[in-house]
């Protein structure tokens, strides 16, 4: 069995074994089997990548940035991965927000008891945004003052301080280099990296226990109710997600590529189920890189760098959320945002959507930051935490996908 079925195999069954037992799931029984055998599981996979991804980061940025200074012309391929980030956002967020104002999820919504974990959630958030830096310190700290502090804390919002320093470090290196003489530093970070994919192609191989694992352990926790309870916003954002996905990302694909958006999607399939299992954009890196470069034929040097700093970087589907999010609350509590509130609110979320790292916690504390900003009360982020693993899987499915068409443009010849 060729392993993308494999993998579908893993996540239908452990998405219909977790809603057969989600009825279950205070019996310690089934509480036993999740908490020893399934969590486990899925956490082995998950710290298998993530053990390798600082590593492999830095090795693929230094040596991507060297090949790229040398060769094809750093500051051109950056400055297009920039410009074509920004559309990408800017379309999604403008699907998302035309979405929500014309089917208007939150209007007449009953709103449901929060439960006590989701109130701690919010309470989270809030000390999270109460403790976030201001802009300029958060700019200045894109720029660390000790590179393995940066490392050691990558996974904690660090990655930009990282990303960076390895971008200096690839820059100067390419300075050093002569006609006749290479740094051997450039040798040493290529090892590492062809180092951390063979790791990879090991953890892979329990990729689909573990699909099956983490997809369970999301349907047995959740089950469907509280997509219905929901679903009308649930359908709203998975229907924006996939008009970017089919309409804009297959726009973009023939407007600037010579790729047909339909071989290229099949191209990436693996890697859009890895992103949905995991719900994380660095733990689908690895393989992101390996299909870039082996089955998309991508010229090595510019995915990694595109595809290193777009894991980070590019958050398509992180901004349209957020766009749909803060409308969909708003409409709940029957606030009523003018033109400009929108426009505002447009802007916050395609920033958003080129990285969030001056703000602890992901996407949810920007959201909360403009919530606050429209007025609507903070409470209203209790409704969505229980639909959030399920639209975090979705979104970050995108935000992978965005990441390899972005890849795709930049790498295209004629361009």
């Amino acid at each position: 069995m060729k392993s993308h079925y494999k993998l579908i195999f893993g996540l239908i069954l452990g998405a219909l074994l977790g809603l057969a037992l989600n009825p279950f799931y205070e019996h310690p029984i089934a509480q036993g089997v999740n908490n020893f055998i399934f969590e486990p599981l899925g956490q082995i996979f998950l710290r298998g990548i993530f053990m390798i991804v600082v590593p492999m980061v830095m090795s693929g940025l230094v040596v991507g940035v060297f090949q790229l200074t040398s060769h094809h012309g750093l500051v051109r391929v950056a400055r297009k991965t920039l410009l074509f980030t920004l559309l990408a956002s800017a379309l999604s967020v403008i699907i998302g927000v035309g979405l929500v104002n014309t089917i208007r999820p939150g209007d007449g919504i009953v709103l449901p008891q929060v439960s006590q974990s989701a109130v701690a959630n919010v309470e989270k958030i809030q000390k999270n945004v109460t403790e976030a830096k201001p802009a300029v310190q958060a700019l200045l700290e894109i720029i660390p003052k000790n590179p393995f502090e940066a490392a050691t804390r990558a996974f904690d919002g660090h990655m930009l301080a990282l990303m960076f320093f390895s971008l200096i470090f690839g820059i100067a290196l390419a300075q050093q280099r002569t006609s006749t003489h290479t740094p051997r530093w450039v040798g040493l970070f290529e090892e590492c990296y062809e180092t951390c994919m063979k790791i990879v192609e090991w953890v892979m191989k329990l990729a689909p226990y573990a699909v099956f694992a983490l997809v369970f352990q999301s349907t047995f926790k959740f089950g469907l109710q509280i997509l219905f309870s929901l679903g009308l916003y649930v359908f709203v954002v998975v229907a924006a997600l996939l008009v970017q996905q089919f309409i804009v990302y297959s726009a973009l694909l023939k407007a600037f590529t010579r790729r047909s958006p339909l071989e290229f999607f099949q191209g990436c399939r693996e890697v859009y189920l890895y992103a949905f299992a995991t719900a994380s954009s660095n733990a689908t890196l690895p393989r992101s890189l390996e299909v870039a470069e082996h089955k998309l034929k991508m010229t090595p040097e510019i995915s990694r760098f595109v595809l290193t700093i777009g894991s980070t970087a590019n958050q398509n589907g992180t901004a349209l959320f957020e766009g749909i999010t803060v409308l969909f609350l708003a409409q709940v509590y029957g606030v009523d945002l003018d033109l400009s509130q929108q426009v505002k609110v447009v802007l916050m979320s395609i920033l958003a959507g080129v990285g969030t790292a001056g703000v602890p916690g992901g996407s949810l504390p920007l959201i909360m930051i403009l919530v606050q900003q429209m007025g609507i009360p903070v409470e209203g982020m209790g409704l969505i935490m229980g639909v959030d693993r399920f639209l975090d899987m979705c979104r970050t499915t995108l935000n992978v996908s965005g990441d390899l068409v972005i890849a795709a443009l930049v790498d295209e010849k004629k361009s």
